[in-house]
């Protein structure tokens, strides 16, 4: 990092990747890593990309600057303690360091398990929601995640950002606006809440679902940020939930074809459905 002027920290295992044990060996241990690299070499900013699983079932809603971050999962915890990692590290160096917590990311190229969710809305599968799914649910765009990002770099503002739309509604409301807009005949449908989370719990640790903890434990609550700390630096988001669910839909149909399973990153390749493809056979 000898001559580097800023850091973008984005490495991490994600959710899909279901490391385990190496979660801490990447999120941990390699964010401590790279902050005390910079930190020798005196870099001007650090910046960090954390994660909204450092709340785990948030107490309230919406997340503010004073909520106790409780993960509920190995990801989450290895998280919160990359950030705890790489604030040591940063304040024995003497360097500023900005966090940045996004919510759920969507954009054009984003798949992972929303490859499942466009693909069973375009051929009119049911969806499902564990419980009502009536309840505030916020995503973020890539293009305002990184307009956030930035704004703090150039204001010189080191800091904690916690980032999501501040346009939103309901999970339930988002998932029949895109069934809308796809002019499908999907169905949003609930399950109940208790043994649809036992039930994937031990699917997941069979190996026969693609989805991790970190959604199936906390898919069924509300979950947002208070954005407007950000917007009073100047921050505004270009994207709704909706909007954003709209133009990754958009660009799944015309890319659907270019899918791969063989992409470094986990939320840009298609992912195996598993056990999923008989619901989806009987929706």
């Amino acid at each position: 990092m000898k001559g580097v002027d800023v850091v973008h920290h984005n490495a991490a295992l994600v959710p899909l990747a279901k490391s385990g044990k190496e979660f801490r060996a990447v999120n941990v241990d390699g964010s401590r890593i790279a902050a005390e690299v910079a930190a020798a070499n005196r870099v001007k900013a650090f910046i960090h990309m954390s994660s909204s699983a450092i709340f785990g079932i948030p107490s309230q809603v919406p997340i503010t600057a004073s909520t106790r971050a409780l993960p509920v999962e190995a990801y989450g915890r290895s998280k919160m303690d990359g950030e705890s990692a790489v604030s040591n590290a940063c304040a024995r160096g003497g360097i500023p360091l900005i966090i940045v917590r996004p919510r759920t990311i969507l954009a054009e190229g984003r798949l992972g398990i929303f490859q499942i969710l466009f693909d069973w809305i375009s051929e009119s599968r049911s969806v499902y929601v564990i419980g009502s799914g009536d309840f505030p649910y916020q995503f973020v765009h890539a293009d305002d995640l990184m307009d956030a990002y930035l704004l703090a770099l150039d204001l010189g503002k080191p800091g904690i950002y916690n980032v999501g739309t501040d346009d939103y509604g309901t999970l339930r409301g988002t998932l029949e606006s895109i069934i809308s807009f796809a002019h499908s005949r999907s169905k949003v449908r609930s399950l109940p809440v208790w043994p649809t989370i036992t039930t994937l719990g031990i699917l997941d640790r069979l190996g026969l679902i693609p989805l991790a903890p970190w959604h199936y434990l906390t898919y069924h609550k509300p979950f947002a940020f208070d954005v407007e700390p950000l917007k009073k630096l100047g921050w505004k988001p270009r994207y709704s939930n909706d909007r954003m669910f709209q133009s990754s839909y958009m660009w799944f149909l015309e890319h659907r074809s270019d899918v791969v399973s063989d992409c470094a990153s986990p939320h840009r390749k298609a992912v195996r459905e598993g056990i999923l493809r008989i619901l989806r056979n009987l929706s």
